[in-house]
């Protein structure tokens, strides 16, 4: 890291973000680091983290939620997309009872 200071800054940067969240139990905890967090992210200037800051910041309360009880949606999200992938293999579901039918079949 000492040849590229920059790369340095990223690494430190995307690893305070993740210690947040594995650390940080209580949702006021969370809040502060956040906020601690953007503070970084505007004094070093990265345009990528920006970004993220952004979306970070627009679902803010989602993403405080999670220091509530640790849940998240993606037990969903991939069930979600075993059902696309399953409807993209057959090419259109023309019979929806069958189409449960047989997601049931298979998912349940």
């Amino acid at each position: 890291f000492e040849q590229y200071p920059d790369l340095r800054e990223a690494y430190s940067l995307a690893h305070s973000l993740r210690m947040i969240f594995s650390k940080n139990t209580v949702k006021d905890a969370a809040r502060l680091s956040l906020a601690r967090w953007y503070n970084k992210v505007d004094n070093s200037g990265f345009k990528s983290f920006n970004v993220i800051a952004a979306t970070l910041y627009e679902h803010y309360d989602g993403v405080l939620n999670f220091f509530v009880n640790r849940a998240t949606n993606a037990f969903a999200e991939s069930f979600n997309a075993k059902i696309k992938a399953f409807r993209a293999t057959l090419r259109g579901v023309v019979d929806i009872k069958f189409f449960m039918f047989r997601l049931s079949k298979i998912y349940a």
